[in-house]
C-alpha cells in the first residue's frame, strides 16, 4: 500500500509540474486567501493550506499567501488568538504579515479565495473582468461544512478561532484535492 501511495504521489507531482509549465502564468500554482483585515481568517487559511501542501510534499509546486481587503492592519502579525489556536494544532502563523490585496494579485494568483461574500464582492468589484472567475468563496472547497462563509472570530469568544481552524482544515483538504483533480484532467488531454 505504501509503495502504491508513493507512486501515486510521484505521478501527481509530475502532473503538477507539467501543469505549472503549461499554464500562462509560469511557475507554481498560487493561492491567495482573502478576508477583511488579514489578521484572523485568511492567515489561518494560509497557514493550514501551506501545512497540508508541505505534508503532501508539494510546497515547491503550490504557493499560498493571504491578504485583506483593507490596509488597516498592514504589516501586523496575525491576531494573537489566531496564532495561539493555530499553534495548538501545529500550524505556524508567525511568518505571516498583513497586507492589502493589490491589482497585481489578480495577475499573479490562480485562486483568490474569499472568506465571506462581502470580501468576494470586493474582489469582483476591483478585479479586471478576465480575472473575475479566479475569485471564489474558500468554503466552496469544503466537504463537511454546513456553512458557505468563514465567520469572523475577531469580536467573538476564543472558540471562534477553533471553528475557523475546523473550516480551514476541511476546505484546504478539498482545495488540494481540487487542484490535484485539475491536474489529472489537464494531463489526460
Amino acid at each position: 500500500m505504501a509503495v502504491s501511495a508513493s507512486v501515486s504521489l510521484k505521478r501527481a507531482k509530475r502532473r503538477l509540474r507539467k501543469f505549472a509549465r503549461e499554464d500562462t502564468m509560469s511557475g507554481p500554482i498560487r493561492v491567495l486567501f482573502v478576508c477583511m483585515g488579514n489578521i484572523c481568517r485568511s492567515p489561518t487559511a494560509e497557514g493550514v493550506f501551506r501545512h497540508q501542501v508541505e505534508q503532501a510534499g508539494l510546497s515547491h509546486l503550490i504557493l499560498a499567501d493571504s491578504a485583506g481587503t483593507i490596509d488597516y492592519h498592514a504589516g501586523d502579525a496575525p491576531d494573537h488568538r489566531a496564532r495561539a489556536a493555530a499553534a495548538r494544532r501545529g500550524y505556524d502563523l508567525s511568518p505571516v504579515r498583513a497586507r492589502q490585496v493589490t491589482p497585481q494579485d489578480f495577475e499573479t494568483f490562480h485562486y483568490l479565495l474569499a472568506m465571506d461574500r462581502d470580501n468576494l464582492a470586493y474582489l469582483h468589484r476591483v478585479s479586471p473582468a478576465e480575472h473575475r472567475p479566479k475569485a471564489r468563496l474558500f468554503l466552496e472547497f469544503a466537504t463537511n461544512a454546513s456553512v458557505r462563509e468563514v465567520p469572523d472570530p475577531y469580536y467573538g469568544p476564543a472558540g471562534g478561532f477553533e471553528h475557523v481552524l475546523d473550516l480551514a482544515e476541511d476546505a484546504s483538504r478539498g482545495l488540494l484535492a481540487h487542484i490535484m483533480d485539475q491536474l489529472k484532467a489537464s494531463s489526460s488531454r
